[in-house]
């Protein structure tokens, strides 16, 4: 899996220990998929998992994690993993605004990036292959990057990693459980919402101002294949400007999820959001109880690794201290009935502490 602010390796135990508490659930509704982190795991355990995240690259994550089946999808992919890990590089356009321009890979895994890229898009594959290999291009990619996990910067020196070749591997592939089917949409979350019927819907909204078009624009780029004009040190895709979420504003996101949630065709929902975002727990909860019995857990957990470096100036020079080193990710519980065993510890990431309240227990742990 790539690198991933906001990614849910952390609380992923407990997200899924949740949703196999809620009584009646077989298939589940991601809306946000991001790395598609979750809907792996949710189908690993046998649920069926639909997947829509309206990013490219997550959606192609979604396609590749949720949707391609291994028994049909493995084969193939290891044989052309295999002749595009033999490819010479070509310097292309990754290799000029994101090694020369910039400096997020080293020239010689650039140059492999685009030559791989511009093999994958000649062959024309069908849709379950080309996720499969964009990918594990993707992945690749990540391995030898010069970043602390996001791109709105790169590190001033070289990362020790940047310096190892690229190299594909094959994705970690799953089967369905029989008659669980799984997909992936690309949507707008509000459309998806529309069209999918599940036992379970699950949110994981972006949080706050920060986007994840913006903070993960070459993975965008690398599976558009568009070679976009790009803007900036960080050399953004221009449409960062433009392809704006009311998840990122602080006066939209409310009514937003308002209408997001009551869009739903689930008849139980798991709600992840951090105590930084722009939605409050009491107020989160006032809406969610609405919809049914609201349990919620919170799980405090260490920030990530840029916010542990410190803040630093263009020049790579520290000039303060962040604020707080920890957050907290409330997950809120929506059920037809309440769940007698999340009153019971819940599984969690070991350095992770859980408490568990009624939507009128304001305790944060």
């Amino acid at each position: 899996m790539i690198k991933y602010l906001g990614s849910k390796r952390r609380i992923l135990p407990t997200l899924v220990e949740t949703i196999g508490r809620i009584a009646g659930v077989r298939s589940v509704f991601d809306v946000f998929s991001g790395t598609a982190r979750v809907g792996q795991a949710l189908k690993a355990r046998g649920y069926g998992v639909v997947g829509n995240d309206a990013n490219a690259y997550a959606h192609t994550l979604a396609h590749c994690y949720i949707a391609a089946e291994r028994r049909q999808m493995a084969t193939a992919a290891t044989a052309l993993i295999d002749e595009l890990n033999a490819l010479p590089g070509k310097p292309g356009f990754i290799t000029h605004t994101y090694c020369e321009r910039s400096r997020f890979f080293q020239p010689h895994n650039g140059e492999r990036i685009d030559a791989i890229r511009e093999r994958i898009e000649q062959l024309a594959l069908p849709p379950d292959l080309r996720a499969v290999i964009l990918t594990a291009l993707l992945e690749a990619a990540d391995r030898v990057d010069s970043t602390t996990g996001l791109q709105m910067a790169y590190l001033k020196q070289w990362a020790p990693r940047s310096f190892q070749p690229i190299q594909l591997r094959l994705p970690a592939l799953l089967n369905s459980a029989p008659g669980r089917p799984c997909r992936a949409l690309g949507l707008e979350a509000r459309e998806a919402a529309a069209r999918v019927e599940a036992d379970c819907a699950y949110l994981d909204p972006p949080y706050n101002q920060h986007s994840y078009l913006g903070n993960y624009h070459i993975w965008e780029t690398l599976v558009r294949w568009d070679q976009p004009e790009v803007y900036g040190v960080a050399c953004k895709r221009i449409d960062c400007r433009s392809r704006k979420s009311a998840f990122n504003s602080k006066v939209q996101a409310w009514q937003a999820f308002c209408e997001l949630v009551a869009e739903l065709r689930t008849p139980n929902l798991v709600v992840s959001f951090s105590n930084e975002g722009f939605i409050a727990r009491g107020t989160m909860e006032s809406l969610l109880a609405r919809y049914g019995h609201l349990q919620t857990l919170t799980i405090d957990y260490r920030r990530y690794i840029g916010a542990q470096i410190g803040i630093h100036d263009p020049a790579g020079r520290r000039v303060g201290q962040v604020s707080h080193l920890r957050n907290t990710e409330h997950i809120y519980v929506v059920s037809r009935e309440p769940i007698e065993a999340l009153t019971k510890p819940v599984a969690a990431h070991q350095a992770a502490r859980v408490s568990i309240g009624s939507p009128h227990d304001a305790r944060v742990s």
